[in-house]
């Protein structure tokens, strides 16, 4: 197992990102409601990326899988049911949204193109080097 810091990094600067949505923009709705939720599902996907190099699809999909358990944790009150505080209630989350499962697809989707592509062109490159 070899560290990937390009993905490393894509990771760290996505989770910075992140923290800044929830906590400097709460005044810009489309960001906060929205893109936040299509960000985390590529910073997951980069994360798993950064410490093994998974096949992108099955990546793509159990991040996807994943994103969708906690959304329907959240339908369930999971953070109420368990008396969750502080940043345990804010990563679990507190309220189901449909349009969360739009973005975090949309994010899983984009991230897989994205992977695919230029992770193929860089493997070209790289078998072309040798």
């Amino acid at each position: 197992m070899r560290l990937n810091l390009p993905m490393l990094a894509a990771a760290i600067i996505l989770f910075i990102v992140e923290v800044i949505i929830a906590t400097k923009l709460n005044d810009y709705h489309f960001i906060r409601a929205y893109f936040g939720d299509f960000l985390v599902v590529i910073l997951l996907y980069c994360a798993a990326k950064a410490v093994y190099d998974f096949e992108p699809k099955r990546l793509a999909i159990g991040v996807f899988a994943f994103a969708t358990l906690i959304e329907v944790a959240q339908l369930f009150r999971l953070a109420d049911v368990l008396h969750l505080t502080g940043w345990a209630r804010v990563v679990l989350g507190t309220s189901f949204s449909f349009h969360d499962l739009l973005m975090y697809a949309a994010g899983c989707i984009a991230v897989y193109w994205l992977d695919t592509r230029i992770g193929l062109k860089l493997r070209l490159e790289y078998l072309k080097q040798r």
